[in-house]
């Protein structure tokens, strides 16, 4: 077998690998929408499934979530202005943290790193009940302010900033100083503009993250007009209730934002990851 050959083998086990994966990811997505034009007796009574059965499939499903009596488009509304405020500030710190990191020399640079480092390998169950007694202490229940805030200085991000920014030349902030730039001049006009591709894979993630967020606004959010549409979402189900129909056709609209996100920046995200991921 010649080298022409065994390239061709190897990339069509490629191709055939991925594209297993890929339809493997999009199966859930699919029963999703497919299960969001059936009565929702039908998920109770026989669960997720592929069965396709046009008699009883229509769009009262929409019908009900566009011109029913709900709450959904609050708790939607909710979660958009979160997510949005909260990759904002989370890019916004992250970004100062990590370009002070990588550009500055100070005492006790590395002692903090290694903290950074640290809070990497400690998962939120760890930390939530100082966390839930420090919000509490500062009145901040039942306000979209404790969602926010405790995760603005995020570590992943900053580690991921530090790591990206390590790849600009020093020679660059010095001839901003040179020039008479400010040091906030220096990184709004000439390294923000740089970090074009390290904020699009952030704003996904952290857009993810924010979206999906459950265990912590369960935790600090009471009412529920100030309800996620996750912790919406989540109390629609009940087995004493006909909120099934709502239930699935919600999660199928749940998917549109992240999906608009990552194209609104995947032009530069694989570019931010790559990147993110080399410099040392």
């Amino acid at each position: 077998m010649n080298k022409s050959t065994t390239h061709r083998t190897v990339t069509l086990v490629f191709y055939l690998f991925f594209t297993l994966l890929a339809a493997g990811i999009f199966l859930p997505v699919w029963v999703l929408f497919i299960a969001s034009f059936k009565p929702g007796e039908d998920l109770l009574q026989y669960g997720l499934n592929l069965d396709i059965h046009l008699s009883g499939m229509n769009l009262n499903n929409y019908t009900l979530l566009f011109f029913g009596q709900h709450e959904y488009w609050r708790w939607f509304f909710n979660s958009i202005i979160l997510t949005v405020f909260t990759v904002f500030g989370t890019l916004l710190i992250s970004s100062f943290v990590g370009y002070g990191f990588a550009a500055y020399d100070f005492k006790g640079k590395k002692f903090l790193f290694i903290l950074v480092l640290l809070i990497l390998s400690i998962p939120l169950e760890v930390v939530m009940l100082p966390l839930y007694k420090q919000i509490s202490s500062w009145k901040l229940m039942d306000n979209y302010a404790a969602i926010i805030l405790p995760f603005l200085a995020h570590a992943s991000t900053i580690f991921f900033f530090r790591q990206y920014l390590l790849s600009i030349p020093a020679s660059l902030i010095e001839a901003g100083r040179i020039d008479g730039a400010t040091e906030y001049g220096i990184f709004y006009r000439l390294i923000i503009p740089l970090m074009k591709p390290a904020f699009s894979a952030m704003a996904i993630l952290n857009g993810m993250n924010a979206w999906n967020n459950y265990l912590w606004p369960l935790l600090v959010i009471r009412s529920s007009q100030k309800y996620t549409l996750t912790l919406g979402l989540n109390t629609l189900i009940n087995p004493y209730g006909d909120n099934y129909s709502l239930l699935i056709v919600g999660s199928v609209f749940s998917v549109i934002p992240i999906f608009l996100l990552f194209v609104a920046f995947q032009k530069y995200f694989i570019q931010g990851m790559m990147a993110g991921a080399v410099k040392g």
